[in-house]
């Protein structure tokens, strides 16, 4: 039987500590498949985090460059939010009453929003803050088409599946109708060939509007798209883009849904991934970041939209877990430390120079093909110099494991490299990342002879 395409390399050898490995096998028991890449290849079984660094049972430290991907923005252990959701989990954790955290929250939310923006729902997860999106722009419009964008992820439940832009919809049809893809213009891969942004927006936008007109039944509710694509591999679109979006979806009546859930917060530097075009869309859909950690997402939309029914009937907009007294004081929490501590400007600070350290590496080393990012979000993407193609899975898990190994955590088992650190991670902790990846690039370059 041929190796496993998956299978790192047969000269180097990665290996979990003791404590780790027994119980993430104890858990393989029973756990059910499916889990993140990320969990099954290190197999690391987690006793602690604190600040920017995991710990694990056997005690190994692992500076963070993946944030739970971008869940984790302040990092971990926090002083005060580990109080403040404390207290809250003793008073009282579940239920859709009004508490001083929620209260408190979606005030101080709509003083840095987008203009307008000034209703907020909560949810649980990603993908039903994405749904409930797509139900308030059918409330509003009376319509019901949405198109999202080639490398688009907004979740995988059946309501927005068809508009996830890569292979994870595979042999899972048939699809739910009225849903439509078009190509998202990668501002370093245009899907096109043009060179300049300008050309390859333009196109982008041309192509789009072909496509409503000739695919579509002419009822479309939304367009929903990410400012930056996180799972595509931190993906930034050509200038002019979004500004063409908002312009087109005002023309046609249509909402325009900006999906926020890696983007907003501060996570590119800026709070909204849409304020770097300075447009403000009609909904905001937003997550990870929101809760410091704490599972909760959310809808951000206008008082105007907000009021459609039947999305703003009673129990038109509710979740059973959304907005409860626990997630709120998490909501609240964080915020609280986002505005305090300055995390956003230090997302854009240490973002920068990482940025910029990591173009010089590029410089340096035969297997960086690109690098561009915004903020602490930041895509990489791995080359063979030997072909100039992607990066071989089995040398991205070994570069992967090299990585764990010095103690960095990465998701470079791919090829579109993203790295999103904690927002509060220091330019000495970057810098510390930055120095363990190229030994670990190094290593595998030399192991494989790739210059």
């Amino acid at each position: 039987m041929p190796p496993s395409t998956n299978a790192p390399s047969k000269t180097f050898r990665y290996a979990p500590g003791p404590k780790s490995k027994a119980l993430f096998d104890e858990e393989q028991k029973n756990i059910a498949p499916g889990l993140q890449t990320i969990a099954l290849y290190s197999q690391i079984a987690l006793e602690s985090g604190h600040g920017r660094y995991l710990r694990d049972l056997d005690g190994k430290e692992y500076l963070d460059f993946v944030a739970g991907i971008g869940v984790a923005s302040l990092g971990y252990s926090h002083p005060d939010f580990v109080r403040i959701v404390s207290e809250q989990l003793a008073k009282v954790s579940v239920g859709s009453f009004t508490t001083p955290h929620r209260a408190s929250f979606v005030k101080t939310l709509s003083t840095i929003t987008p203009k307008g923006l000034d209703r907020i729902q909560l949810y649980s997860s990603g993908a039903e803050a994405v749904e409930a999106a797509v139900r308030l722009a059918k409330s509003r419009t009376k319509k019901y088409e949405l198109v999202g964008f080639w490398g688009g992820f907004h979740g995988k439940t059946g309501g927005i599946l068809p508009v996830l832009g890569d292979s994870f919809k595979h042999d899972l049809g048939p699809l739910m109708p009225g849903l439509y893809l078009a190509p998202y213009p990668n501002q370093d891969h245009c899907p096109f060939g043009t060179q300049g942004e300008h050309d390859c927006a333009a196109h982008c936008l041309s192509f789009l509007r072909e496509l409503l007109k000739r695919s579509t039944a002419g009822a479309l509710a939304a367009i929903i798209a990410e400012p930056i694509q996180g799972t595509a591999g931190n993906v930034i679109p050509a200038k002019g883009f979004l500004k063409g979006l908002r312009a087109l979806t005002q023309e046609m009546g249509a909402l325009l849904i900006s999906d926020e859930m890696i983007t907003g917060f501060g996570r590119t530097g800026q709070w909204w991934g849409c304020d770097h075009e300075g447009i403000t869309p009609d909904i905001l859909t937003v997550g990870k970041g929101l809760g410091g950690g704490f599972p909760v997402s959310g809808v951000i939309t206008s008082t105007e939209i907000a009021q459609s029914k039947p999305w703003g009937n009673p129990s038109g907009s509710s979740s059973s877990y959304g907005g409860n007294p626990l997630a709120s004081a998490a909501c609240d929490a964080a915020l609280q430390i986002l505005i305090k501590e300055k995390l956003v400007e230090n997302s854009r600070r240490v973002g920068a120079k990482l940025l910029k350290s990591l173009q010089e590496l590029k410089l340096r080393s035969p297997l960086i093909g690109l690098v561009r990012g915004r903020g602490l979000m930041i895509g990489v993407e791995l080359v063979n110099p030997k072909t100039n193609k992607p990066l071989e899975s089995p040398l991205c898990r070994e570069l992967f494991e090299e990585c764990l190994t010095r103690g960095l955590l990465t998701m470079s088992y791919n090829a579109a490299l993203r790295i999103n650190p904690p927002l509060s991670i220091t330019e000495e902790e970057a810098m510390a990342g930055v120095e363990i990846f190229t030994a670990a690039l190094t290593a595998v370059a030399s192991r494989h002879d790739l210059r």
